[in-house]
């Protein structure tokens, strides 16, 4: 029977790997930090180790390096979040045998183990000649196997096609470009899924077996963003210890996604533009260019254009990245896939939590239908999150939505349809009435103004909440 070890401090990821890998015949312990790990991995062997990247205090690094200095046959898998895929990368040239990123699938898991104790099993042989078939880069391949052999439920997919003329465009777009070696600009909102059509892109090109490597060009510092992108040697700057891969070199073969672009520093842009002509790069205090084969692929919720025109971003790199562009519209403008995606995202979210919810009653629809939605996709699943956790079973209630969101649907009928709305201040020729019916009018602008978010219009009523709140009730708004 093989040994297992788990190490996550996630006691619920432990006791899932736990029970599964213990019904297909694996002998597994479990540790839910580095301190126990490392007793463990001192008083017992193991055939593989899973053990997640972040563990408070420590990290996958330190874990890996006990292992291999006590056993370098015994292999150990990292498990590591999407965003960092560039420390898994890492990890894996430090010796780990591969690496696996949440949400964790059991056939990859299973799939992944089985290639693991093959190659300690090769190893603790001795039959090290030929070719090593399951060095890193078939640990990549076994994962796409896994991932191809497994059929997918409809919705698990991170990408749903809407059923609105704008999404049906939107998809025919996507499969008319992604075959293509184009660079592609992706315009939208926050929130209306801009790197869910990116990686649909990648997914649906000859590159979707290599990486898709996503940058938020808005997190970097103007200090920070050459390292990050480019990667950097040691020493070539201060706090430089060691050698780093940028991004657009762990991206290479694949696609390499640059989130809200126009945010990016402007000697860095200058820097990214050779790049992008030449497919060629240079780590920071490096003297030798490497070459890349990469599709780039940019987002912003502004058009470029208009900022190249105000100096904000530079006119040349626009156009070498503008050979396709793809427009996404507010989900405020795309009532009839509502629904759709709402029921998507409950299914995700019941399967998560192992709940048993059949879908939503028709006021909550109702009322997701007439809600503005300014946060998009995002918005509308991190509600659908909320109201799962908050129901046990059968359908979603309006009392299980969050008090903004059912609140406003009243607002917004209360103002703009009802016949009897909330009233301002009787009509008088006083002073005093002439003041409060124009603070009546000045609350209720600004409220529409920002959607009905009561933080938002105290904040630009230059009032505390408190205040505004008082203001609701004196008025008899809702």
């Amino acid at each position: 029977m093989h040994k297992v070890l788990v190490i996550d401090d996630d006691m619920d990821i432990c006791n899932l790997l736990d029970r599964f890998l213990s019904k297909k015949g694996f002998a597994v312990k479990t540790a839910f930090t580095s301190a126990t790990a490392l007793t463990l991995i001192e008083q017992d062997s193991y055939d593989v180790i899973l053990s997640d990247f972040r563990l408070g205090n420590s990290d996958g690094k330190e874990i890996l390096k006990m292992v291999k200095d006590k056993d370098p046959s015994t292999q150990v898998i990292i498990i590591t979040g999407y965003s960092d895929v560039k420390i898994a990368v890492d990890v894996i040239k430090l010796g780990a045998f591969d690496y696996i990123i949440k949400p964790l699938l059991p056939d990859e898991i299973l799939m992944l183990l089985n290639k693991a104790i093959a190659k300690r099993e090769e190893l603790k042989q001795g039959s090290g000649g030929g070719e090593d078939k399951d060095s890193s880069t078939s640990g990549i391949s076994a994962r796409d196997e896994a991932r191809a052999a497994r059929k997918p439920e409809p919705w698990e997919s991170e990408y749903v096609v809407g059923i609105s003329p704008q999404a049906r465009e939107v998809e025919k777009q996507i499969k008319l470009v992604a075959p293509t070696h184009y660079s592609v600009i992706i315009y939208g909102e926050s929130g209306t899924g801009k790197e869910s059509v990116a990686q649909a892109i990648h997914n649906n090109s000859v590159r979707r077996h290599k990486p898709f490597v996503a940058v938020d060009c808005g997190a970097l510092t103007r200090e920070l963003a050459g390292s990050e992108l480019f990667g950097h040697e040691k020493g070539a700057f201060t706090g430089a210890l060691t050698q780093k891969v940028g991004q657009f070199e762990a991206a290479n073969g694949g696609t390499i996604f640059l989130d809200e672009i126009a945010n990016l520093p402007y000697d860095t842009q200058v820097a990214l533009l050779r790049v992008v002509q030449e497919r060629k790069l240079r780590r920071l205090g490096a003297t030798k260019e490497i070459d890349i084969d990469i599709r780039i692929v940019v987002a912003s919720n502004e058009k470029l254009n208009e900022a190249a025109a105000k100096g904000r971003f530079r006119e040349d790199l626009y156009h070498r990245f503008n050979e396709f562009s793809i427009h996404l519209y507010p989900l405020r403008e795309r009532g009839r896939d509502i629904e759709l995606f709402a029921n998507h995202f409950l299914r995700k979210a019941a399967a998560e939590l192992g709940k048993d919810i059949t879908g939503f009653s028709p006021e909550v629809l109702n009322v997701f239908k007439n809600y503005r939605w300014p946060g998009n996709l995002r918005e509308l699943n991190n509600v659908i999150k909320r109201v799962t956790l908050l129901t046990d079973s059968g359908e979603i209630q309006l009392s299980s939505l969050p008090h903004e969101i059912s609140f406003h649907d009243k607002f917004s009928f209360n103002f703009e349809g009802a016949k009897n709305p909330a009233q301002p201040p009787e009509t008088a020729n006083n002073l005093k009435s002439v003041a409060l019916n124009a603070e009546y009018e000045k609350i209720l602008e600004i409220l529409k103004q920002v959607n009905y978010n009561k933080s938002k219009a105290a904040k630009v009523l230059d009032i505390d909440r408190k205040t505004l709140y008082n203001k609701l009730k004196q008025y008899k708004l809702p």
